[in-house]
Order: C-alpha cells, then structure tokens, then sequence
C-alpha cells in the first residue's frame, strides 16, 4: 500500500489553510512599532513559546489529572509478566485486574477470558533481632508467587476511560509541504500499524506514523518526530534525559502547529506534563526550540520544488520493527 501525498487532495479547505501562516504573521504586531507592521517568522515562535510556557505555569489541565488518575491503576509489570502478557494476548494495550477496571466504572465482558500474570505474596516477618529495641521492625518477606488474572482494556465495557487533549483544525497544504520537506531531507517516512500505541517514532533517518490520525494529529505527530532528528535525540541520548528530548520535541510541534493555525488546547503542554517537563525546562532550551520551529516553518510556508514532490510518495511500513518507547 502506498499513501501518495497529493497538493490539491484538500480542495477549498487547502487554499484557506494555505493563507493561515501568512494571516498569522500579519495579524500579530511587531514588538514596539506603532504603525502594527507584520511580525517575523522569529516572533510568531517567541510569541507561541510564550503562550506554552504559560500554560505549562498554570499546572495540570483537567484532562491530565484525569488521565494522570487512570493511570494508577495500570501498575508496571515485570518483564517476566510482560512476556506473559504478550505470548496470551499479543494486541494487548492496557490491562489490569477485575477491581481496577470496577474501579475506573467498567466491567469485565462476560464470557472473556483473563490473562494469567505471576503476583507476589508479601508477608511480615517476625523483628529483626539484630537491631536493637528501638530500631526493631517488621521487615516485609518474599513468601512466593501466585497466579492472578488480568484483563486488557478491549475486554471490558463501560466508562470510557480519560484521554488528553488533542490537537485539531485543519493541516490543508502544510501537511503535503511538510511530508514533502521530510523526504527532501533524505528521510524515509513510512506508515506502520505496529508502532502503536506510539504515534510515531524516529530513528536514525526514518520515521514511522501510525496510520488513521486525523490531518492535524498527522503534522502535529510528524512535527515531533521530524524534531527529534533535526536535533539529534537518537545520538545524545548519552547528554540529555528523555525529558528534555521530549520536551524540547513537543514545544517545536506545538509552537509549528500553532502558527499554521491548529488548535493545540492543553495537549501538548499535557504531554510535556507526562514526561515531568515543566517551564523553567522549556526556558532552558528556548533557543534550540526556537530555531529549530523557524526552519521548519520556513520550509512549509511556500510550496516544494517539482523534485521535492516526486519524492513524495510513502510507503507502508515492511521491515519487522521493534517498537520502542
């Protein structure tokens, strides 16, 4: 299957959109100028970085707290339960025991088997004698493990569970330019159902989205992963932590996004919230931020060459991928 990229697929949609950096460079005013001459591309990024930083000052949105809530219930596993989980239900996604799920307002199917993991049984010893009286404890001991049983999500039914944010509106001719601009970098990009439940990964020079995103998730998604290789993540894994790499990747696709006119809400800063970022981190990386999103917007605002669009055709994802986190 191939996914042909196509300038005039979005008909009037994609001529409205196509005016929606230029409008939002004209209608934001130049610092200190009295006759409200049209601002930089520079600006518009300040401005957007700005309008993040505030939003991350605010605190969590009500859509993370909610998310952030559910996501007690899914314990991490052990490898050894991972592997488990996976050899008995290889498509599962989020799974947790029968009162977790009553828990989040859902119920186990009726008819659906359970996925057998290995849970450890604690006890409580005696005191240690080897401390003296004021230090003795009750030190908790390994007893050994049980078989318990846990469901995938797709298995229950009931309250939908909470989800962030997301980002909306309309990519138009961007998203073409984008992929476009992609390719023409020497970047192989390629849909892959097997990333999931990533929305996309970057490694060494391509990137995999997973399929069946709306337009401004797509360029949202392709934005952050498109700033991952631009800035190297892959190779200074050893210099930064994952906050920062997702961080600084996220801020670049919000503050793209925002300046071609999609509604970004709280998502991003919600995501940036998730890998524990926060506005003194973002300040800390401003000027790679900044610099990286001005290109990239340079890139889009005016259309590929004839050469850049020939390229432009992806592929669907054929090699076996090992997905990552």
């Amino acid at each position: 299957m191939e996914y042909q990229s196509n300038n005039n697929r979005n008909g009037n949609s994609a001529s409205t959109a196509s005016n929606g950096l230029t409008r939002s460079i004209a209608s934001n005013p130049a610092s200190g100028s009295e006759n409200r001459k049209p601002a930089t591309a520079q600006q518009i990024v300040r401005e957007s970085v700005q309008y993040l930083i505030e939003q991350l000052e605010a605190g969590q949105s009500e859509a993370l707290t909610a998310y952030l809530n559910a996501m007690v219930h899914f314990p991490n596993y052990s490898f050894g339960n991972v592997l488990l989980i996976a050899r008995q239900k290889p498509d599962a996604r989020n799974v947790a025991g029968m009162w977790a799920w009553n828990q989040l307002g859902r119920r186990v199917k009726r008819g659906e088997k359970g996925i057998a993991i290995l849970a450890p049984m604690i006890a409580k010893a005696g005191k240690d004698e080897s401390k003296s009286d004021g230090e003795a404890e009750n030190r908790p001991t390994l007893l050994g493990f049980r078989k318990v049983y846990v469901w995938d999500q797709s298995s229950t039914e009931g309250a939908p569970l909470p989800e962030l944010e997301k980002v909306t509106g309309d990519a138009g001719v961007y998203l073409d330019r984008l992929r476009d601009y992609v390719i023409a970098q020497g970047i192989t990009l390629e849909l892959d159902e097997r990333i999931a439940p990533a929305l996309g990964t970057a490694g060494g020079t391509t990137i995999r989205i997973l399929p069946g995103q709306t337009q401004a998730e797509e360029f949202s998604t392709l934005v952050h992963e498109l700033a991952h290789l631009k800035l190297k993540h892959s190779e200074r894994r050893t210099e930064t932590t994952k906050t920062v790499r997702e961080t600084e990747a996220e801020a670049i696709a919000f503050v793209v996004g925002k300046s071609v006119g999609l509604t970004t809400s709280t998502a991003s800063a919600d995501y940036i919230g998730l890998y524990h970022g926060n506005a003194s981190l973002l300040m800390e990386s401003l000027e790679v931020i900044q610099q990286t999103a001005a290109v990239i917007l340079a890139a889009i605002e005016t259309p590929a060459t004839d050469s850049q669009q020939t390229q432009a055709t992806i592929p669907q994802g054929e090699s076996q991928l090992a997905v990552a986190s």
